[in-house]
């Protein structure tokens, strides 16, 4: 997904305020974890995730992965919180855009 720089500003700005929905913790990419992230994600179509997972590599791969699973746009990273972003269909009456 592309996204302009404006439309990326202005997530960042809706996204500010948010609370991370998913944590990941020691245990890591757990199947469930998974699964309750795809879920989230596609109820809440803009999202901060925490991940607290050894280094800065760990917590990259991580995040790309989280991204890679649902064609998700990670609009940014501040050191262990992703703000992700994935665009709901035409017709959803919670569409961000």
């Amino acid at each position: 997904m592309t996204l302009t720089d404006e439309q990326k500003k202005r997530l960042r700005g809706l996204g500010h305020k948010l609370k991370p929905v998913i944590i990941v913790g020691a245990g890591g990419l757990s199947e469930s974890l998974l699964e309750e992230f795809d879920r989230s994600l596609a109820h809440h179509e803009l999202m901060k995730i925490r991940v607290n997972v050894g280094d800065r590599d760990e917590r990259d791969r991580a995040i790309t992965l989280l991204c890679e699973r649902n064609h998700a746009a990670l609009i940014q990273r501040v050191g262990n919180t992703a703000l992700l972003f994935l665009k709901k269909p035409k017709g959803s009456k919670f569409s961000t855009f």
